[in-house]
């Protein structure tokens, strides 16, 4: 279970740029649980992610993973735990390396690494099992380096470094926002097969209602660092994107 507790955060603290964004925000998230993140720019959709992954700071306040306090722990040692895949399909993976290095590289993640090769040619056949469940043809390119492949491909193959070692959470930021319509939805369907697969916890930033709707067991909406609609189970089956957006109107002119 994943629990955040009274967090407060605070950007440009003193400044005439200053920004109390959450204060006082709690969520819990049980086990098995996959949520949709929606909201206006500056919500706080993706300062969320950023403070559970530790890539920046709370003020005050706690984050807990099955009741233990994570705060302290630097993002490198969350990452243990943690699966993410960014916006940018680049983000992701590393180009100048060959899809078998990159592989590679997520399969030895949390593993102490010596002077020995990082590649292991023993794990090829893994590998190509697990690009074949892709779909795209990927398991022939594993000597194709990530630079060469399209967006769509690279976000597939992310998506796939992210969960090839056990872990317990999946952060999903925009992960296809800068695909094209077609290989967005291929991607989606790849992320709820992931998901349900490996009975992962996940939070999904979107901005595409339909995928917010359509994904998920869980739905909520930020609105300046709070939670306006937090919406579970068949509440959430029974939404529409005309209510969503009429909530967005609402909060608009506030």
């Amino acid at each position: 279970m994943l629990e955040i507790r009274n967090m407060t955060k605070t950007y440009n603290p003193g400044t005439v740029t200053e920004l109390k964004l959450f204060q006082g925000f709690d969520l819990t998230v049980p086990d098995g649980q996959f949520i949709s993140i929606v909201g206006s720019n500056g919500s706080g959709k993706t300062s969320l992610l950023n403070i559970l992954c530790g890539s920046i700071p709370l003020d005050s306040g706690d984050v807990l993973i099955d009741g233990k306090s994570i705060r302290r722990q630097k993002d490198f040692q969350r990452y243990a735990s943690i699966g993410r895949v960014y916006q940018n399909p680049s983000l992701g993976t590393c180009p100048s390396l060959t899809m078998l290095e990159n592989l590679s590289l997520a399969d030895n993640k949390g593993k102490k690494f010596g002077l020995g090769f990082g590649v292991n040619k023993k794990r090829v056949d893994f590998y190509r099992d697990q690009l074949s469940g892709l779909g795209l043809g990927l398991e022939d390119k594993l000597d194709v380096k990530m630079g060469s492949l399209s967006g769509g491909q690279r976000q597939a193959v992310a998506l796939l470094m992210a969960t090839m070692t056990p872990l317990k959470f999946l952060i999903l930021d925009e992960h296809t926002a800068a695909l094209d319509p077609k290989t967005a939805e291929t991607i989606m369907a790849l992320t709820g097969k992931v998901v349900k697969e490996k009975n992962l916890t996940a939070l999904m930033v979107t901005h595409n209602l339909r995928y917010a709707l359509e994904y998920g067991d869980r739905l909520l909406m930020l609105d300046r660092g709070k939670i306006v609609v937090d919406k579970a189970g068949e509440e959430k089956a029974a939404m529409t994107a005309d209510q969503i957006l009429t909530t967005f109107g609402q909060l608009s002119m506030q």
